[in-house]
């Protein structure tokens, strides 16, 4: 039975995070991607990208389009990016395979251009440094028990901007660390939870 607020059955029967049940592209997603545990550099700079451009928009918006952004953006390798020029930012702009937003094409350029500068699989040591324990966190039972931002996600958010990564606020960089499986916050009941990572909380 359903908790109140909490997982809910798909047309399958199998209790997920209610989210997840909006749309089959959420379904996939949330099924397979979401919250699984990511690593290498180039990987987890796909993600801090798309969470950049979904800023203000759905997330479904962006992964309908993740193809078109991984064509763009040259399967998002971390040196080719890094290497975009003002010609490459204008082509972006005409882009309709993209969300075409000066603002964040340049802060994608520009945090290529940092992420570049790191040695290898440092960015993924930095970002799964701020993983919290997942022993003193619990499982949500609700989608309102589930935070927004949290002092990991703030404290990372601090140490990018630092380095120099644009669009990377605390919900922002939460966002990632749910996605990208630095916590599990799939809900208690949900049948994905128990398929995730030792690492996620």
């Amino acid at each position: 039975m359903a908790v109140e607020g909490g997982a809910q059955p798909g047309r399958d029967g199998v209790l997920r995070c209610p989210w997840g049940l909006s749309a089959d592209d959420y379904v996939e997603y949330h099924d397979t991607e979401w919250g699984r545990p990511v690593h290498g550099d180039d990987s987890l700079f796909e993600r801090l990208c798309l969470e950049a451009f979904q800023s203000g928009l759905s997330w479904l918006t962006i992964l309908r389009r993740r193809e078109g952004f991984r064509a763009a953006f040259a399967g998002f390798h971390i040196a080719k990016v890094a290497a975009f020029t003002a010609e490459d930012e204008e082509r972006l702009l005409g882009d309709t395979g993209i969300i075409r937003n000066r603002a964040k094409i340049r802060a994608a350029v520009a945090n290529a251009q940092v992420a570049a500068s790191l040695g290898e699989g440092e960015l993924d040591a930095l970002i799964w440094s701020f993983a919290p324990d997942p022993e003193r966190r619990s499982a949500p039972r609700t989608h309102g028990e589930i935070p927004a931002v949290t002092p990991e996600s703030t404290a990372l958010a601090k140490d990018l901007k630092k380095r120099g990564f644009r669009f990377v606020g605390p919900t922002t960089a939460y966002a990632m660390m749910q996605a990208c499986g630095l916590v599990n916050d799939h809900l208690a009941d949900c049948w994905a939870r128990d398929e995730m990572g030792a690492g996620a909380g």
